[in-house]
């Protein structure tokens, strides 16, 4: 069979992720800016503002808000280190009673606020969530550049997280063994892979454990 062929920004089967976080990941990026093949130049940079719903009793349901939508992603499997994850819903503000009860709040993993209203607000929702000793808003902005390195879609990205300004990087395809042999070329072999849900709850002190690396790892110093 043959494998699908990766197009950045198309819908494909789920895809396998590698993705880690810290504050230099200079190295490995230039040897991926190097090695990446030409992409759109809708990728070289993009940008936006999105905001994460973390729950303290939740590690597999990804949940942010961008642009009045609201997308829900959840964890299916690890595979050789590398994470898949699904689309669990898609819904956007403002938003039903029913779509909180079912879908949203129960992905949280928490008590069910009592709803009283039929449909609630981008800011009704808000409230609902900082009154949650559990839930936490948090702001992210993404800087993007996007890469195409052995046929996995790939991006290193500034990120700042309720203001803390972090480093990802990340490849992702259908085929588990291109990552791997991207990891390998980029030189980030043995780097701990970190979700957004987990760097998130490590930078606001929800988690304890460190990101990846601090301060000088990649720039061959």
């Amino acid at each position: 069979m043959s494998k699908e062929k990766m197009e950045i920004g198309a819908i494909s089967k789920p895809r396998f992720e590698f993705r880690s976080f810290g504050q230099n990941f200079e190295a490995a990026h230039a040897r991926m800016a190097r090695l990446s093949v030409p992409v759109p130049e809708k990728v070289w940079r993009r940008t936006s503002d999105e905001i994460y719903i973390i729950s303290r009793a939740n590690d597999i349901n990804n949940t942010k808000i961008r642009d009045g939508k609201m997308d829900i992603k959840t964890y299916v499997q690890t595979v050789d280190g590398l994470e898949q994850w699904n689309p669990l819903m898609k819904g956007e503000f403002p938003i039903s009673r029913q779509v909180l009860e079912q879908e949203v709040f129960p992905a949280f993993m928490v008590e069910m606020p009592a709803l009283t209203k039929d449909t609630y607000t981008f800011e009704e929702f808000l409230e609902m969530v900082e009154a949650n000793k559990d839930l936490a808003a948090v702001r992210v902005h993404k800087e993007r550049f996007g890469y195409m390195v052995n046929d996995t879609i790939c991006e290193v990205g500034n990120v700042l997280i309720n203001g803390a300004k972090v480093v990802t990087i990340n490849s992702e395809s259908t085929e588990i063994e291109d990552i791997k042999k991207t990891i390998a070329d980029c030189g980030l072999e043995g780097v701990e892979n970190i979700n957004y849900l987990q760097a998130i709850k490590r930078v606001i002190a929800m988690t304890k454990n460190p990101l990846a690396n601090e301060y000088d790892y990649g720039t061959g110093d």
